[in-house]
């Protein structure tokens, strides 16, 4: 009998010990899932938190969920001074002065835009700790209007362009970042990190970058809304490049309307920027007045069918999208083609040239403590580093190394050939030949299982129509497969943002697709 009362004794203590209630984080205490840049502000006014407090609820949900935990890996580097300038900003809304949208709301930015105090790498060991001389123009207008910056995420090394083959969100100095929805599957696109982040809650907010793809394929496999604007409505000087024509940064966001406060807080020239200058004539300083519940009524929608037939679950999946579109009131024109020539040679050439030139620019921008002086060192350096090219070949960087200059016969005709068959006889053409607002059509398809060795497996894509012309796409979720998210894009002309964000808010509202990640192992 005295045994079983010290076995029923320590029976209780196990029970008790093993039902001891779970500590909050503060993260969970401040309600921050899935809190967007609009409630957030409302928290600070109304005193339910500070932004210390937030942001030190965010980098410990970026120590606990990224480094620790499921092992996100998209986060490259946390800015250590941003504890510092939340409380600034604590003090300055005491003081009654809010300066923007923005102020005190948490920003993660893809690891190749510059900031002046932390390093900037395109995940690139060749680039580790290099920091940069000032800021990028958008950063600089991030803390400015009272964002704060939180760190870097991890991304695909040289933003993608690097490689024959590759397995997107890996690079050489971050390793592979991991799908928040399940662990062992694929990111997607450069701006690998950034979708990660704002998928899984790591901010309120991240920024990527897209020269092809890069936003709107880490939105489609993260579950996230992705925008890349009109190339030029956002400055991309201090941004590593790929392609001066067709590079742009854009919001990565769990909302709409969170894409469309990032957008017109950013938009606008700078004179580091050339392409940007055009901007001037066509930005909003708030989109958000363009958001309307009943946006696709009387809408003309072209559907480019190009991408189907390759995932019968996708196309299961867009089918219902179309007929969501027409419950609201639009018109559905099916379009099977848009370039009516094929201009995907052309493209590579323009980026091969593009890549050379911009890096070269960089490299110089970084002064006398440069790490690495032009694309042809850099190509030197990683012949000779084996460890840099056991994972993956390398092949576009030695290939970019060796193309000539911006007044090669070769470039220019190739630049001609691509806005002219992307634009004036592609993406205008087809809009005006139907009288199209705008062309949607599947985003890609679930997110495939990261193989380091095999690389990755696109099933489908809708971007190159855009991305080669320059002009706005926004992909947002239509559903998922199995708990894996799909996106839907929706493209246009040359600053037809308002527009686009008009549909994407219509459909969105009424279909709430958005689905939070578990970290399924």
């Amino acid at each position: 009998m005295k045994y079983l009362n010290l076995f029923a004794f320590f029976t209780l203590i196990f029970f008790f010990a093993c039902t001891k209630p779970h500590q909050e984080s503060l993260y969970d205490q401040l309600s921050l899932e899935e809190i967007t840049i609009e409630e957030l502000i409302a928290g600070y006014e109304s005193g339910d938190f500070t932004i210390e407090q937030v942001v030190q609820a965010y980098l410990q949900r970026i120590e606990e969920i990224d480094r620790n935990g499921p092992g996100l890996n998209s986060v490259i580097t946390v800015n250590e001074s941003a504890l510092q300038a939340a409380a600034e900003l604590d003090e300055e809304l005491q003081n009654g002065t809010r300066r923007s949208p923005l102020h005190g709301v948490p920003v993660l930015l893809k690891d190749n835009i510059d900031t002046f105090d932390m390093p900037t790498t395109a995940g690139s060991r060749f680039l580790e700790g290099s920091i940069p001389q000032q800021d990028a123009f958008i950063v600089k207008r991030l803390r400015d209007q009272g964002a704060i910056i939180l760190g870097k995420t991890n991304l695909s090394e040289w933003a993608n362009f690097h490689s024959s083959f590759s397995s997107s969100g890996w690079s050489g100095l971050g390793g592979q970042v991991n799908n928040p929805y399940e662990i062992s599957r694929n990111p997607c696109g450069s701006s690998s990190g950034s979708g990660v982040a704002a998928s899984a809650n790591l901010a309120a907010v991240t920024i990527g970058t897209e020269t092809n793809g890069s936003i709107v394929c880490p939105a489609n496999a993260n579950g996230v809304v992705g925008f890349k604007p009109t190339v030029g409505l956002w400055s991309r000087s201090g941004i590593i490049p790929i392609s001066y024509t067709t590079d742009s940064a854009g919001p990565m966001t769990r909302t709409v309307r969170d894409a469309a406060i990032m957008l017109g807080v950013l938009a606008g020239p700078d004179e580091r920027d050339e392409l940007s200058k055009e901007s001037e004539h066509h930005m909003y300083t708030d989109y958000t007045q363009f958001l309307n519940k009943n946006g696709l009524e009387g809408k003309r929608i072209g559907f480019f069918t190009a991408p189907m037939g390759n995932h019968f679950r996708v196309d299961s999946l867009m089918y219902q999208a179309v007929r969501e579109f027409e419950s609201q009131g639009a018109e559905i024109i099916e379009i099977d083609a848009i370039e009516g020539q094929n201009i995907g040679g052309d493209a590579f050439r323009v980026l091969l040239y593009e890549f050379k030139d911009g890096l070269n620019k960089y490299f110089e921008s970084l002064g006398e403590d440069a790490p690495i002086r032009s694309i042809e060192e850099l190509a030197e350096k990683t012949r000779e580093v084996e460890k840099e090219t056991e994972q993956f070949d390398r092949n576009l960087i030695f290939q970019a190394a060796e193309a000539g200059d911006l007044d090669s016969e070769e470039y220019l005709s190739s630049l001609e050939n691509m806005l002219l068959y992307s634009r004036q006889e592609g993406i205008d053409r087809v809009m005006d030949a139907h009288n199209l607002d705008a062309i949607i059509s599947p985003t890609g398809s679930p997110a495939w299982k990261s193989d380091p060795i095999m690389g990755d497996n696109f099933r489908l894509s809708s971007s190159s129509p855009s991305a080669r012309a320059g002009y706005p796409i926004i992909s947002l979720p239509m559903g998922s497969i199995d708990g894996l998210p799909v996106g839907i894009s929706i493209f246009g002309r040359a600053w037809s943002e308002p527009v686009l964000l008009e549909i994407a808010y219509a459909y969105e509202q009424a279909t709430n697709h958005r689905l939070v990640p578990q970290f399924l192992d």
